[in-house]
């Protein structure tokens, strides 16, 4: 073969080569079907990870965010989110007393994270709660889920139930506190079996809906000391286990939550939270190495998330969404509606992407009688390629736009003022469907 030919066959290969190397991973990164760019690289030594921006969902780095690992104490984030739940609805009271049974004087003297609960001693569900939210204490969460539930089973049902219900498809309890079944010994319930489980996702969804329902919950996750029995014979001073609060070892301006947890199997995992500049972010980091190392991997998101995001404003209240102005009304007075903007539009931007995200309508027909402020659709946000960013769940993606709303009222037409707008419709029906024809016969 000539020495000619041979270079010749070269170049095709050398241009394929080329193409491969400099503008394949640009197309690949183009056609995503993600308004937002690549996944930052924060090399992560843990097992899993997800950080989000909390009011939205909007997931801003993810690592295998699927997976379901043992959570630890991280379980007691539903714990937390019950107990919460049972005080607003008013099955429970903060002062309610509780006095410590057998259980929970096991678990006191357990030897794992308690304020050394005693039999037959008496406190409230706050200070309880307090113990459980800062010290992780699950001598006091076990009380706590028996004070709702009437035992720990019954309450890890629904534990279970509302997991299902947030839409936390990788997660199964099978405890109260996040204590392994073989840790309870005799007071295990028979029908508890193996370790309870829950991906980096599933934390995070479990920790937007604390926040987003239960806001208050931070102004007892950010104390960094408590004494427990204050002013008694028995002061027990609980250091908070997350050291990312201020005046801790690794503390970080803006945190002000959330849970730590650790066990052997679950390794060292943190559900974190904080506020800088107007936006609050959640973070997730499942099986870290070390005690410490947790708090060092979730700096590294904080920073990156913290540093190249803030929340843009997109729409302010009462405004109207280009192409969704009106919402069609069935059986009012009037035929349409205006649709507004229930309130201020914000939404979670990465420097340089100002100008990347639009509104999009997405107005719904509605049945009179109409009131004013009345939800008649729903805002999305997309990117300059009309696709959305990827969000915790679908739900936070219809919602993470907001709401439309009725302009004015709508009353209830008439069947007088009903049938002669069917009447006449069927006749404009008429009209045009002679007029379609005669123009086909000219045409």
């Amino acid at each position: 073969m000539s020495t000619l030919l041979v270079r010749q066959m070269k170049k095709p290969i050398i241009l394929a080569l080329a193409f491969l190397v400099f503008f394949v991973p640009i197309l690949l990164t183009v056609n995503t079907g993600q308004a937002q760019a690549a996944a930052p690289v924060l090399n992560l030594d843990v097992s899993s990870a997800i950080m989000i921006e909390a009011k939205t969902g909007k997931i801003l780095y993810k690592y295998n965010e699927n997976q379901a690992f043992p959570p630890a104490s991280m379980t007691k984030m539903m714990t937390e989110y019950l107990v919460l739940d049972a005080i607003h609805k008013k099955k429970l009271s903060w002062d309610q007393k509780v006095t410590v049974d057998e259980y929970g004087a096991f678990l006191g003297k357990s030897g794992t994270s308690g304020v050394l609960l005693a039999l037959n001693e008496v406190h409230t569900v706050k200070e309880l709660y307090d113990a459980m939210a800062i010290y992780s204490a699950n001598d006091a969460t076990v009380m706590l889920a028996k004070t709702v539930a009437g035992s720990e089973s019954e309450f890890v049902k629904l534990m279970n139930k509302t997991a299902k219900e947030f839409g936390m498809t990788q997660t199964n309890f099978v405890t109260a506190t996040g204590l392994p079944v073989a840790d309870l010994k005799q007071f295990a319930s028979e029908s508890a079996t193996g370790d309870n489980m829950m991906s980096a996702r599933d934390s995070a969804i479990l920790a937007k809906e604390l926040l987003t329902r239960y806001p208050e919950l931070l102004e007892t996750t950010k104390i960094p000391h408590k004494t427990f029995r204050e002013g008694t014979s028995r002061p027990l001073k609980m250091d908070n286990w997350n050291w990312m609060l201020p005046g801790l070892v690794k503390q970080y301006a803006g945190v002000d939550g959330l849970k730590t947890g650790h066990t052997n199997a679950a390794r060292f995992c943190f559900t974190g939270t904080g506020e800088r500049n107007g936006i609050r972010l959640i973070t997730v980091v499942m099986g870290a190495k070390s005690f410490l190392s947790r708090f060092t991997e979730t700096s590294k998101m904080l920073d990156y998330g913290f540093s190249h995001y803030k929340m843009q404003p997109l729409l302010k209240k009462g405004a109207q969404v280009p192409g969704g102005e009106m919402a069609k009304v069935d059986r009012g007075t009037d035929k349409e509606v205006a649709a507004l903007a229930s309130q201020d539009v914000l939404y979670p931007v990465k420097a340089g992407e100002e100008g990347v995200y639009k509104p999009k309508a997405v107005v719904k027909q509605v049945t009179a009688p109409i009131k004013q402020g009345q939800e008649v659709g729903s805002i999305k946000i997309v990117g300059s390629n009309g696709k959305a960013d990827e969000f915790l769940r679908p739900i936070d993606e219809q919602k993470a736009g907001g709401t439309l709303v009725a302009k004015d009222e709508v009353e209830e037409a008439g069947w007088i003022r009903l049938a002669f707008r069917s009447f006449f419709g069927f006749i404009g029906d008429i009209f045009s469907g002679l007029g379609n024809m005669i123009k086909g016969l000219f045409s």
